[in-house]
């Protein structure tokens, strides 16, 4: 589950990043990116890469209802294949998801009861300060009543490298730099997209605690991503 990313940058620092053209106005400044919110994705179509706007939580073009999209923050590796509502986004419209970090939580639970008794945020990016390129999906859904198209994305999850496994059973498939053009191709052969949905190697990442005002999604700003100094040990 990846359910809670930093995106600070803005379109056009994007844009430069990916060799891409801005076709959204994307201000950044964005540390608690949760469900529903609006995100900067890059995709490529006939050959142009632009870094565009969607809604995080994919409608499929099937959907009855843009609702449908609140749950589907995330599509799994192992059967984004197969899924109905990703099966088509894998195959045609896959996008990168940039992120200086994404949020997790260490949970300690009562042995017992098995109910959490303490949950600390941590904060997972890249130790050479460059932004983690999530896999992504994207999808455009066409309201029945308006006709106005909806634009929406998720990010593929894979098994947790050693890293984040201290933290939580899933992460994000994390692109390294020569997998972009692979992954955003519309005509790259299934194998080789297979190939690139694995775990991140841990030496590339680092995790720190940071304050649990992250919690809340309404709470904003750069501080939600430093560390803490109390937890400066990390994991």
């Amino acid at each position: 589950m990846c359910g809670r990313f930093a995106q600070p940058r803005s379109a056009d620092e994007l844009a430069r990043i990916f060799h891409a053209r801005p076709a959204a106005e994307i201000a950044g400044d964005r540390f608690n990116v949760a469900p529903t919110d609006e995100v900067a994705a890059v995709v490529e179509h006939h050959g142009e890469r632009t870094v565009d706007a969607f809604r995080w939580g994919l409608v499929p073009f099937f959907a009855k209802t843009a609702r449908d999209g609140a749950r589907l923050i995330n599509a799994r590796a192992e059967t984004v294949e197969t899924t109905p509502a990703f099966r088509t986004s894998f195959a045609r419209h896959r996008c990168i998801i940039p992120a200086d970090a994404f949020y997790e939580w260490r949970r300690e639970r009562n042995p017992v009861t098995g109910k959490t008794v303490r949950s600390e945020p941590f904060a997972i990016r890249r130790t050479d300060g460059e932004p983690l390129a999530l896999a992504g999906l994207w999808s455009s859904w066409r309201d029945p009543e308006t006709a106005a198209r909806l634009y929406t994305c998720s990010i593929v999850t894979i098994d947790p490298n050693e890293l984040v496994a201290r933290l939580h059973d899933r992460m994000p498939v994390v692109l390294e730099r020569a997998d972009w053009d692979a992954w955003l191709g519309e005509t790259t052969p299934l194998t080789e997209l297979r190939s690139l949905m694995r775990p991140a190697a841990s030496s590339t990442m680092d995790a720190y605690a940071v304050s649990p005002a992250v919690n809340n999604v309404r709470n904003e700003g750069p501080e939600l991503l430093a560390p803490l100094s109390r937890w400066s040990d990390g994991l």
